[in-house]
């Protein structure tokens, strides 16, 4: 599975810059660059559970592994998977590390007793939920979120949905270029045109919407959903809002 997360580290430099500048190049261009956490072969989630294993089996129960369980709980290490890691690292790693490796989770992962599903699901993704889609909500079933990322060169805006909530069929209309372009970043969701079969949308997934295509898209029912939605520029560019979908258009995606 891939990811848009990147890991981008400046503590060589920082630290040991003047002091040891080629240990803090290796440190920030080749471990955290794009030679080792930034390889797109394991995601960032699974790296951080292979890094934290590894350290807790060697003893290193310090800030570095209270850092990297911070990095992996970003990552969307959730609590439930930190205590199974720990628990049978015991077995592997030694028990008092394990125990020393639990206090340190335990603050780490102490504000996720209380935490809402929406604030868990921050934690799975870099962008920002943002605030309630209010200005769209007409055009939603179920609720949604919007934070507008950027309004330079290209505007994208990260669209989070919750569980079952979609956007009404729609059309992007242009007379040249224009059309949309869905990268998912969290959670799973569906796509569908109009006379076609639903793709699932899952982090990493790239959706080109021609212009003039009759479409909608939003999250799966069993789960939180988001994606950058990217506008491509063209000519004579609006958005035509349709009917909503229906329960059973929706539930036929699978």
């Amino acid at each position: 599975m891939t990811t848009l997360q990147k890991i981008k580290q400046t503590a060589g430099h920082s630290v040991l810059g003047e002091f040891a500048p080629k240990f803090a190049e290796l440190n920030d261009n080749v471990l955290f660059g794009e030679s080792v956490w930034n390889d797109s072969t394991l995601n960032l989630h699974d790296r951080s559970m292979v890094t934290i294993s590894i350290l807790l089996g060697k003893g290193l129960i310090d800030t570095s592994f209270k850092s990297h369980l911070e990095m992996g709980k970003k990552h969307g290490i959730t609590r439930q998977e930190i205590a199974a890691l720990l628990t049978q690292a015991a077995f592997y790693a030694g028990w008092p590390n394990a125990w020393a490796g639990f206090r340190m989770a335990k603050e780490v992962w102490a504000d996720n007793e209380t935490a809402t599903e929406k604030e868990r699901f921050q934690q799975e993704m870099i962008f920002p939920i943002g605030e309630p889609n209010t200005a769209y909500e007409k055009y939603f079933s179920g609720n949604s979120y919007l934070s507008r990322i950027s309004d330079s060169q290209i505007s994208f805006s990260n669209v989070t949905f919750e569980p079952g909530c979609r956007n009404n069929w729609h059309i992007h209309h242009a007379t040249k270029g224009g059309g949309q372009m869905l990268v998912g970043i969290a959670g799973r969701g569906w796509y569908k045109e109009e006379g076609k079969p639903a793709i699932e949308i899952l982090p990493g997934s790239v959706i080109h919407i021609p212009a003039n295509t009759k479409h909608w898209h939003g999250a799966a029912k069993d789960s939180w959903f988001a994606h950058l939605a990217f506008e491509i520029p063209g000519e004579n560019n609006n958005t035509e809002w349709l009917a909503p979908v229906t329960d059973e258009e929706y539930l036929n995606t699978k």
